[in-house]
């Protein structure tokens, strides 16, 4: 423990030293060099990339670099997209980029809230490599399953390909931009899914940094990444991108350790670019507040802080408010994934947290991203339009569609962040945008309905309200 916390102490000291030294760097400069009106950015999360789709490409994929992933996919993988439930595929994948290539237009960067990797990964790779079948067939047990350290090592190789894989596809579409990438908690080589651990951030860094990134990071700046997965990035005068490893705010995630060490080192960010002028932009995967989705059968009017499922801990949420809160005005755009819905967080601190939706239709949604319009002057979202895949569309539909832009689906016409606060209250006595909410939130699915009339207190109060007890206070006076 004397070695952890020293290792700790010495990465700390170099995290208050190094972000100075990177501020004078030439990167490229979205708010510097797009002019006076506003532009667009294409926003995307949980890809969710699934190489064992078709299990009968296992052989060939292990044996290949990823550079010969592509053609393996087009020649043996078939042309059907997924359906509900299940993760992205190769051919879901490749309409995806090409879509949001399409659609880029003037974009300066890509921001992607994470979950590159499909679920199940290393569950899948060993099972074809002890018995050789695709996992609805295995006889592992996971709960007790034990690989000996020739597969453990297999499997890592096999996931850092997938990453590299995807990472390179991503590239090719989306020409130089770089794209801000937050690890998500099935990023990870662990079964459990509660996000990467340091051997796995060290692994995958120099993809992250050449493939995504395209160099645009101060390399000082970014080596953070390689130990705890966070990050920040100044871009010009005017803006820091702040990329968090959210994961480690919750109990049990690999780097929950060093959460503390992150939050200060947000605390350094914020107050370097307050100094500089700067506004900043916060990326990460997992939001604070409740897991509504996972309470849906519950109760409002009965609700019980056992049956809540908050995202973070407690007490790390707290000190994230308490650093948001010693920086006012400085964050102008805040955006998260993790539950595959579009949906939305109003922080205690008073800042507005944007829910991206989800790529991977496995939860039921259908399969949608989001392009935001920003005011150069401010640096703050002015409006967004979503795109979604309706799955069951006949015939098969061969691009994304425009689902809905906000300020004409809300009657909102005001900046982003204001007009999001605007509609919670609004929510409540308006059943016309209630439904609008409802429909928005799956991204439009005809496959589920996770909210209704009965349960609204659960999703509504997610909107509102952070802090657990506050939560539960709301749920069941709502």
């Amino acid at each position: 423990m004397v070695k952890i916390a020293r290792c700790f102490g010495l990465l700390f000291a170099l995290c208050c030293v190094l972000p100075v030294l990177g501020r004078s760097a030439s990167n490229a400069l979205p708010n510097d060099a797009v002019g006076p009106s506003d532009y667009q950015v294409v926003t995307v999360s949980d890809i969710h990339f699934n190489p064992f789709y078709d299990p009968s490409l296992y052989s060939q994929l292990v044996a290949n670099d990823p550079s010969q992933w592509a053609s393996i996919f087009q020649e043996y993988g078939g042309t059907a997209m997924p359906m509900y439930g299940a993760d992205t595929n190769y051919p879901l994948l490749m309409l995806t980029l090409a879509d949001m290539g399409q659609r880029m237009g003037a974009s300066p960067v890509i921001l992607f809230t994470g979950d590159m990797l499909g679920h199940y990964i290393p569950e899948n790779f060993y099972c074809q490599y002890y018995q050789h079948v695709p996992m609805s067939a295995c006889t592992l047990n996971f709960a007790t399953f034990t690989p000996d350290s020739t597969a453990v090592a297999a499997m890592q190789q096999f996931i850092d390909k997938t990453f590299a894989f995807v990472a390179g596809q991503i590239r090719q579409y989306v020409g130089d931009a770089p794209v801000f990438y937050v690890p998500g908690n099935i990023d990870t080589y662990n079964i459990a899914g509660l996000g990467p651990d340091s051997h796995f951030l060290a692994n995958n860094s120099a993809i992250v940094f050449n493939q995504l990134l395209n160099g645009s990071v101060d390399r000082p700046m970014f080596s953070t990444f390689a130990f705890g997965g966070f990050y920040s990035a100044p871009l010009g005068s005017k803006l820091l991108i702040i990329g968090l490893n959210s994961n480690s705010f919750v109990i049990g995630s690999p780097t929950y350790i060093g959460a503390g060490m992150e939050l200060e080192w947000l605390d350094i960010q914020l107050s370097i670019a307050q100094t500089s002028g700067q506004q900043a932009w916060i990326l990460m995967h997992v939001p604070p507040g409740a897991n509504a989705q996972v309470m849906a059968g519950d109760t409002p009017g009965q609700l019980q802080e056992d049956q809540v499922s908050m995202n973070w801990d407690q007490s790390l949420q707290s000190t994230f408010m308490d650093k948001l809160n010693r920086h006012p005005g400085v964050v102008t755009l805040m955006l998260a994934g993790h539950t595959h819905m579009d949906e939305y967080r109003i922080l205690s601190s008073g800042d507005v947290l944007e829910q991206l939706p989800g790529i991977s239709p496995c939860f039921g949604n259908n399969p949608a991203y989001k392009v935001l319009k920003i005011l150069p002057g401010t640096l703050t979202p002015l409006d967004y339009e979503s795109f979604d895949l309706n799955l069951l569309a006949t015939p098969a539909p061969t691009q994304f569609q425009s689902l809905y832009t906000f300020s004409s689906a809300y009657a909102a016409p005001g900046a982003l962040n204001y007009s999001l606060q605007q509609l919670y209250p609004q929510l409540a006595g308006n059943e016309t945008q209630r439904d609008s909410y409802m429909h928005y939130y799956v991204s439009g699915s005809p496959a589920i309905h996770p909210i209704n009339q009965g349960n609204w207190p659960i999703f509504a109060c997610s909107i509102g309200e952070i802090d657990e007890l506050d939560y539960i206070d709301c749920v069941n006076s709502y």
